[in-house]
């Protein structure tokens, strides 16, 4: 079979504006819920995409692992790839792809770092062997497989059963201006409504063609 003759009909579900929560935050805490229950693989891996000094664009998988009404949060190394990105261009886009039920949720807005009492928090609820690997890995530069070990071997000796966070370690919260939901339809029909952040800190809900 072609690649191009690749193609499924979405008639699972739909979204009317009627049926919309009032606010970004409790439509995506609804949609979540569902994926939850749908039992959508990793329903918290999300795209993000950031972009270097001269616009050119990266985008990875991360896991969303927190969200409320200041908005989603992701944890990393702050000297990786994607760190450095944001530290130059405090602007991201996350997207989530929820396929059992045929749905998308695009995020948009500004980038900062969270609280460092809150990556503290976060950091020390991960697996031993998680915060281990967090001093251990130099993210996004080269290293072999054997070095990688031989850090993580030196670093589980020198921390023991307690390390600290690494000062390069945290979180980032994306703080929403626009969010896409995305539910398709048949005929490629698909529902998209949009929620955008206004002056008045109210949001606005508006319907785009697909």
């Amino acid at each position: 079979m072609s690649i191009a003759d690749l193609r499924q009909n979405y008639a699972k579900h739909q979204l009317l504006e009627h049926l919309a929560a009032a606010t970004p935050l409790e439509q995506f805490s609804r949609w979540f819920d569902e994926a939850l229950a749908a039992q959508v693989p990793e329903p918290n891996a999300m795209t993000l995409a950031t972009a270097d000094a001269q616009g050119r664009p990266s985008a990875r998988i991360v896991l969303l692992k927190g969200f409320d009404a200041r908005g989603f949060v992701f944890y990393t190394n702050y000297d990786s790839r994607k760190g450095r990105e944001l530290a130059g261009q405090p602007w991201a886009s996350l997207l989530f792809f929820w396929q059992p039920l045929e749905r998308q949720v695009r995020i948009e807005g500004p980038v900062e770092k969270v609280e460092p009492a809150e990556s503290d928090a976060y950091y020390q609820s991960r697996p031993l062997g998680s915060r281990i690997g967090a001093w251990a890995s130099a993210q996004s530069r080269p290293v072999t497989r054997e070095a990688l070990e031989a850090a993580a071997a030196r670093y589980a000796q020198e921390l023991g059963e307690s390390p600290v966070r690494p000062p390069h370690w945290g979180g980032y919260r994306v703080a929403p201006h626009t969010i896409e939901f995305w539910q398709g339809r048949p005929s490629r029909l698909h529902d998209r409504l949009v929620y955008r952040l206004a002056q008045d800190d109210t949001w606005r809900i508006e319907r785009l063609s697909p």
